[in-house]
């Protein structure tokens, strides 16, 4: 045997050896942190497992003694998760020739043969000690190395060549601003869904960066070393423990469940995740959401921390200049434009002072932020908000003049949430802070769509903002005491996670905060009142008919005054604009300024419901008005209208029945089917009309046309006229958001008379996909079918989690019971659906087959 094959037998044995060792001590790692959950512990034992391995490895390699091995990244500090690389850097005193490119390429192949996921860098002494100088990558690399083998003289120049060379307050700016990219990339909030506990903010890289800044400034890398210099209290030192404990464990399971590197905590893993952890689901919350409020929590409090530690290790870094500050009162003054603290004991010599502060960067303009050091003392204090505080009766007037002021009331109710003053201060409100909303269209935490509500409402009021919501910023303008919306949205969902009516549960501690803060009468009724009925104004203009006279009284007669509606319909608004970027759109806002006027007429009629007739004629008349715009003669609209009833008049709008005539009036007899669409005039989306003969499944077929033509259906109004042709109007939005609605009017108009005119059987739409958020977390469908007040029809509601083909699901269902559908509302928000009928014919009249319907569409609408 050569020498050659010996060194290649002496290799491969080596390899095995390793493997094998590998294999082995990371099976007893797991087993071990399987039983005892220790993070901490399977981190360290398996760096050191590493470490003995490639140790082994790299002196069975025989490589120049010249060369060293070295541990950097997260592998450098002694943690190494269960699926992270493992970054080494292979360190080489000069650039290498042909024959040691080759022996390093050698190595590096036996690294992943042994079964490490490897990230090797080669770098010369000399393009270490360049990066040194500038390279902030290299820079935290080197900041973390460990020696394993080789030249430890080399490795030792190249650190001592970094010490010197790093400039302290340029790694400190450079790192600050890296954090701040990073967060940009996950829209500065470590409330996502589904959030990467390694990089988003309050993530494991936020306490890390903290370590790298402290450790270039000479501060030491440890959190007792932080609190040696006197950056944290011993307190702050064991609770940042028992967050990076908290997030280590989590990392380590999420790694150990999946099998490979995963960070995101996404829904396919939070439930199991969550048992592991020892979280277990309650009557009102899934063990999920706990783990998750757990997560916010922390993330929240790591953010926390993050934000005060920077400022402190800045300002010791570099001292602002020494300027002399003004004095605010005896307890505050201005330090380079920041609010200071005269003293850092300050709150507790006097603990009005923590609201005290947040009321004076309302009323002091010139006041950027809060210094460094009045955020820690604020950090520290936050435990003085107890029982006794929040009954001072200073206390409380305080925090209603934070309500109060004219600005800055979003800025410091969100500065007071992100360091845990207002949870403290109202308890039920802590509660909430950081609890998720598995209901498929709130895609933010309570806490946080509570500050985006309040944000819509400050937001009503800036005039840079009143090309928006032109009627939200008119009505907001001039609505008195604006700060009692304020504190509706504040105790809006308070009552979530309880159990019960969250609306009864607010409503309740709504009004213990009017009654212990003061609140005149006529003020506190309003809030309480807006708290109980926050839903109403949505549920009516979304599930009814608000153009039956009848259902707009109804509604007249639940606000009682304009107030009331002005403030019901701004917090609609702000509410629903709170939830997710995709539950608004134009038809919701459409239907609520209906709602919003049509009641308005009503209330100033003195409650009167107008008379149908006298409704009717007056729509009628507004319609041929328009009409003379285009030049038709006044006899234009009788062969249509002689075969329309009431109910048509009340259920169209004056705008749609002339267009309606206009499409009609020389068709009314016609074989041929007419389809007719147009831009929605008031906003976004497709308007469509059809006329034709009526036809047996023709909503279905209608329903399964626009699914595959890219459309989800907000509205329909199905009518069938005297003489036995069908006259449906449907509004249309765009599932994928193409913009291109008036490019598809033509489609539309063709390929659906087409098809009816065949009268092709329905089609299903594809069957798309289902969202994992969806299928990690299914609502179960509910269905009523209820008769209405006449006892002439029925109305079928149906909750379920949206999909695709769901309406025409339903459509199909109805048509094989024979079902007339004479409405359809549809409501879409987010991943669930919300839809309203109103249907007859059939075996309604039946108990037992209204039963069977319901138990089919039960069974069909399933996940």
């Amino acid at each position: 045997m050569t020498a050659t094959n010996t060194a290649t037998v002496d290799r491969q044995t080596l390899v095995v050896r390793c493997r094998s060792r590998l294999q082995s001590g990371q099976a007893t790692v797991r087993e071990r942190f399987l039983g005892d959950g220790d993070a901490p512990r399977l981190l360290r034992e398996r760096c050191q497992l590493v470490d003995e391995v490639l140790c082994d490895l790299w002196h069975g390699l025989e490589l120049p003694r010249s060369l060293s091995l070295i541990a950097v990244g997260g592998y450098g500090r002694g943690e190494l998760y269960p699926a992270s690389d493992v970054d080494i850097l292979l360190l080489l005193p000069e650039p290498p020739d042909d024959i040691l490119t080759a022996q390093l390429e050698r190595a590096v192949a036996l690294f992943y043969d042994i079964g490490l996921e490897i990230a090797p860098s080669v770098r010369t002494v000399a393009e270490c000690s360049r990066g040194a100088a500038d390279d902030l990558t290299i820079q935290t690399a080197l900041l973390e190395a460990r020696l394993l083998a080789g030249n430890s003289a080399t490795f030792q120049a190249v650190c001592a060549e970094l010490k010197e060379s790093l400039n302290r307050q340029v790694f400190f700016e450079a790192k600050q601003m890296e954090q701040e990219e990073r967060h940009r990339r996950f829209q500065d909030s470590p409330f996502s869904l589904e959030p990467n506990c390694k990089e988003a903010p309050g993530g494991l890289r936020d306490l890390q960066t903290i370590l790298w800044i402290a450790r270039a400034a000479g501060y030491g890398d440890s959190w007792e070393d932080l609190a040696q210099h006197g950056f944290i209290t011993p307190e702050e030192e064991a609770q940042l423990k028992r967050n990076l404990g908290f997030l280590q464990r989590l990392r380590t399971r999420l790694h150990l469940h999946v099998g490979r590197r995963e960070d995101r905590l996404l829904f396919d893993y939070q439930t199991s995740l969550a048992a592991q952890l020892g979280f277990a689901p309650t009557t009102t919350r899934r063990a999920s959401e706990r783990l998750m409020q757990g997560y916010y929590r922390t993330a929240k409090e790591v953010t926390q921390i993050n934000t005060i530690l920077l400022l402190n290790i800045g300002a010791a870094i570099s001292p602002p200049p020494d300027l002399l500050p003004q004095a605010i009162n005896e307890r505050f003054q201005n330090t380079h434009d920041l609010l200071d603290v005269v003293d850092e004991e300050i709150f507790r010599k006097h603990p009005g002072a923590l609201l005290e502060a947040f009321l004076l960067m309302q009323q002091h303009p010139e006041l950027q932020g809060m210094a460094a050091r009045t955020l820690r003392a604020l950090w520290r204090a936050r435990t003085l908000i107890d029982d006794a505080f929040r009954r001072d009766p200073d206390n409380r007037r305080r925090f209603l003049e934070i309500l109060k002021q004219p600005r800055g009331v979003l800025h410091e109710i969100r500065r007071m949430n992100q360091f845990g003053l207002l949870g403290r201060y109202l308890p039920n409100f802590g509660r909430i802070v950081g609890q998720m909303q598995h209901d498929l269209f709130h895609v933010y935490t309570v806490d946080q769509h509570t500050l985006q509500v309040l944000r819509n409402l400050r937001r009503f009021l800036a005039d840079e903002f009143a090309h928006e919501y032109p009627l939200c910023s008119e009505l907001i303008s001039d609505f008195p005491r604006p700060w009692v919306l304020y504190v509706a949205a504040l105790f809006h969902d308070i009552g979530k996670g309880r159990g019960g009516d969250h609306s009864e549960l607010g409503a309740v501690d709504a009004a213990q905060f009017c009654a212990e803060h003061g609140v005149d009468a006529e003020d506190s009724e309003l809030i309480v009142w807006l708290v109980r009925r926050h839903l109403l104004m949505s549920t009516v203009a979304q599930k009814q008919d608000i153009s039956d006279p009848d259902v707009v009284g109804a509604f007249a007669a639940m606000v009682h005054d304009e107030r009331h509606l002005s403030a019901l319909y701004l917090l609609t608004v702000a509410d629903i604009r709170g939830t997710s970027p995709k539950v608004w759109n134009t038809w919701k806002g459409q239907l609520l300024e209906q709602l919003f006027r049509s009641t308005c007429r009503t209330l100033l009629a003195g409650g009167q419901v107008p008379v149908r007739q006298g409704l009717i004629e007056e729509r009628q008349q507004q319609a041929l008005r328009l009409l003379r715009y285009f030049a038709l003669p006044d006899s234009v609209h009788q062969r249509l209208w002689k075969q329309l009833d009431t109910v048509y008049f009340l259920r169209h709008s004056a705008e749609e029945i002339a267009w309606h005539t206009r499409a009609l009036h020389y068709r009314t007899g016609v074989d041929r089917p007419v389809v007719k669409a147009r831009v929605n005039p008031q906003g976004e989306g497709l308007e469509v009309m059809i006329y034709t003969r009526d036809q047996r499944d023709l909503f279905a077929r209608l329903v399964g046309f626009f699914a595959r033509a890219g459309y989800t259906i907000v509205d329909a109004k199905i009518h069938t006229t005297r003489h036995g042709y069908a006259l449906d109007s449907f509004m249309l939005l765009d599932l994928s958001d193409r913009g291109s609605d008036r490019t598809m009017i033509s489609y539309v108009e063709h390929e659906l008379t087409a098809r009816l005119s065949r009268q092709s059987p329905p089609e299903a739409p594809g069957s798309g996909r289902i969202s994992r958020q969806v299928r990690h977390f299914p609502i179960q469908p509910l269905i009523t079918i209820e008769a209405d007040e006449k006892g002439s029809h029925y109305v079928l509601s149906v909750s379920a989690t949206d999909r695709p083909g769901l309406l025409y699901t339903i459509a199909m269902t109805l048509a094989a019971h024979g079902a007339n559908l004479h409405t359809a509302k549809i409501s879409t928000l987010g991943e669930r659906v919300e839809d309203t009928f109103l249907i007859s014919g059939g075996d309604l009249g039946n108990a037992a087959s209204r039963i069977k319907l319901e138990t089919e569409l039960l069974e069909r609408l399933k996940v």
